[in-house]
């Protein structure tokens, strides 16, 4: 088992880092207040509590983390039946059995970008190299766009992340790009219909089962959704596992025990630190506060992670597991739809990295790693490695 602390999470802002208790005020970045849970079981009841809204996170008077937040006709900030009905027309392309199907896709994609990787040998940035590019292919795969237009989403998608105040105009400008993209794609596609998600959401809308503006807000969100949190949990996995130098030769050993180190890993170093904010309907007892009517509550999966009262030494990364499910992908009906990809893709390139770089380590250079700032999610911007 190696020890994971807080040391190895990176910078984070101060609310995540300073307080323990189970749930705390404290001041968003765009300056409104909210409710922080870190307990974990308090962050599960959250997050199946329908006194605790979505879609009022939403709205106008509603108090804001950033101007990230999805729009009103997205799933994810929906509720009750609304959110269902789009789940469900989506919910069979993540399925079990579609995730499972895809992995030569991704093992092949994998090992080319490890090509890439090792053709530029010792020095190589393996975000640039492998955790930003592959995730985005895999899902434009997945959606059915064109592989040569990867690139241009790539810039688009990782602008609409950024959270700093600065570079709204230029935010708005991608969005109406993105959004004119996807539209100009689905009247492409009802004229040559392709076996992609894409051509079933088109199909689900000549059902009457969404409407158009719907169907191009779903396709833009499982593509914002799935890439920069993927992209970060790719880059922050690796980098655990380099700075735990007896984990790695483990499981270069022993590449049957990556898979519950994937699941050990995603537990302690999440990509996405908090969920999207809930409103409360009603006055809701929380623990020791009460949460009124109209206030607004986060659950941070990077504190309910590590909760000392629901995992046995969790700092530490046990191959054996734990009784309890992690919250790094959520919980209750707004859980993430693409976690399966994430598990598969985060497997894969692991399984592969190891077995064909058995000596990685951090490069021997003054700033190895960087970490990304004014973002959405938790990331590295680079991870200078050597062989």
């Amino acid at each position: 088992m190696g020890q994971y602390g807080a040391e190895q999470l990176g910078p984070l802002p101060a609310f995540l880092k300073e307080g323990s208790e189970d749930v705390a005020r404290f001041v968003t970045p765009a300056g409104d207040t909210m409710w922080l849970v870190r307990d974990y079981k308090l962050g599960r009841a959250v997050l199946t509590d329908k006194r605790f809204s979505r879609a009022y996170a939403v709205r106008p008077e509603a108090a804001k983390f950033n101007d990230a937040e999805p729009a009103p006709d997205s799933m994810v900030s929906m509720d009750g039946s609304q959110h269902a009905r789009l789940r469900r027309v989506v919910s069979g392309a993540f399925s079990t059995g579609r995730i499972a199907a895809l992995a030569p896709l991704v093992e092949e994609l994998t090992d080319r970008h490890l090509d890439a990787v090792a053709a530029h040998g010792p020095g190589v940035d393996l975000v640039e190299h492998l955790a930003a590019p592959l995730p985005l292919v895999v899902l434009c795969s997945v959606l059915g766009i064109p592989p040569e237009d990867s690139n241009r989403f790539r810039g688009w998608v990782e602008v609409l992340f950024d959270i700093s105040p600065s570079g709204n105009q230029e935010k708005a400008r991608r969005r109406i790009a993105l959004a004119n993209y996807m539209k100009g794609l689905v009247e492409r596609k009802r004229v040559e219909p392709r076996n992609d998600l894409l051509t079933e959401l088109i199909k689900a809308h000549d059902r009457g089962q969404l409407t158009l503006n719907e169907l191009l807000t779903l396709g833009l969100t499982l593509l914002m959704a799935g890439y920069e949190t993927t992209v970060g949990q790719l880059g922050l996995t690796v980098l655990s596992l380099l700075t735990d130098h007896e984990m790695y030769e483990e499981l270069v050993a022993r590449p049957d025990r990556i898979a519950p180190a994937v699941e050990e890993l995603l537990r302690l170093n999440p990509a996405t630190p908090l969920t999207f904010p809930r409103v409360a309907l009603q006055p809701v007892q929380l623990g020791s506060v009460t949460v009124q009517a109209g206030e607004a509550v986060m659950v941070a999966p990077l504190h309910g992670n590590r909760d000392a009262k629901v995992f046995i030494e969790p700092e530490m990364l046990n191959l054996v597991g734990h009784d309890a499910a992690h919250l790094t992908f959520g919980h209750g009906v707004h859980r993430c739809l693409g976690a399966p990809l994430a598990r598969l893709q985060v497997r894969i390139v692991l399984e592969r990295l190891l077995r064909r770089f058995p000596t990685l380590r951090l490069a021997a250079v003054d700033t190895p790693v960087t970490w990304k700032e004014d973002l959405a999610t938790r990331g590295l911007s680079r991870l200078l490695v050597d062989w």
